[in-house]
């Protein structure tokens, strides 16, 4: 007869699996148990100091207590030990299978982007940098052309900073919701975003510098695609010549999703009112059929 009494070190992994054993959702066993095992082998594999425990756990808890409605340090965390991306790869593209161009949400999506006409301008407030003309289509696995897709997009600035880390910029500066026609395309007026190094006032800073990593993600525009009856896409499209491409500090680049921002200094003008040098982004985006669902967003 089994209790919960343990006698050596050996009994600690399956006392608590079999303590959990009657949880009612399939799911919740299963991912509990692999996750109970995983752990207590890590400890065993590393042999786990008290002292090293104790400091884990004190990460734990400061991810927490740095975790707020203009940052959320847990999501960086998951980001900076490349596990954002895994379970992105894992999930899409033919349960990772196939190339894909869905990628980690990242820390600064918000909700409720503005709603701007196809072919507008998400530059809200003055922010000096080149200009940047996308222009994208958004297709089924088949190639057909996918219309009223909501797309989200947002990015930095060309300093590194998004709008809620940056007093100068409006709220919402750089940030957008476009609806694709017929054609499944949308298009917009930015400006070229720049690289940034992610906080590092927490303890995923501490980490960073503890391992000697920088803290550089190579300059992108992220994009959210949302229509009934297909898969949220979640991405973000890289500027091709940014110096941090191949050692991203949350390993989010993917080849699939270097994008080729052409450099003009000059020819036919997008716009009356440009001046060189301006960029261009064409980019074609594939939404998988599946269940639409918005993930919750990492800040307010």
């Amino acid at each position: 007869m089994t209790t919960g009494i343990i006698e050596k070190v050996e009994d600690v992994t399956p006392t608590v699996l079999r303590a959990m054993s009657g949880a009612d959702n399939a799911r919740l066993r299963t991912v509990m148990e692999a996750f109970v095992r995983h752990m207590h082998a890590f400890a065993r594999e590393v042999k786990l100091s008290e002292a090293e425990y104790d400091l884990g756990i004190d990460v734990l808890n400061r991810i927490g207590q740095a975790t707020h409605d203009s940052h959320n340090e847990g999501i960086l965390f998951a980001d900076a030990i490349g596990f954002s991306t895994l379970v992105c790869l894992l999930n899409n593209g033919n349960a990772g299978a196939t190339e894909t161009a869905a990628a980690l949400l990242g820390p600064f999506w918000r909700a409720n982007s503005p709603r701007t006409a196809n072919g507008g301008s998400i530059v809200r407030s003055p922010t000096p940098g080149p200009e940047l003309f996308v222009a994208c289509e958004v297709v089924d696995v088949a190639g057909k052309p996918l219309a009223n897709v909501e797309v989200d997009v947002w990015q930095s600035s060309p300093v590194g900073l998004y709008e809620n880390q940056d007093d100068t910029q409006a709220d919402m500066n750089l940030r957008g919701k476009f609806t694709t026609d017929a054609a499944g395309r949308f298009s917009l007026r930015s400006v070229k975003p720049a690289g940034y190094p992610v906080p590092t006032d927490g303890p995923v800073g501490d980490m960073l510098r503890a391992q000697n990593r920088h803290p550089y993600r190579p300059a992108h525009i992220h994009f959210l695609g949302f229509k009934p009856g297909y898969k949220t896409l979640i991405t973000q499209v890289f500027v091709d010549d940014d110096q941090h491409l191949e050692s991203d500090v949350v390993f989010g680049v993917t080849r699939a999703l270097v994008g080729d921002y052409r450099r003009h200094d000059d020819g036919e003008r997008p716009a009356a009112d440009v001046r060189a040098p301006w960029y261009t982004l064409n980019y074609r985006f594939v939404m998988e059929a599946g269940e639409a669902i918005l993930p919750k967003p990492p800040i307010k």
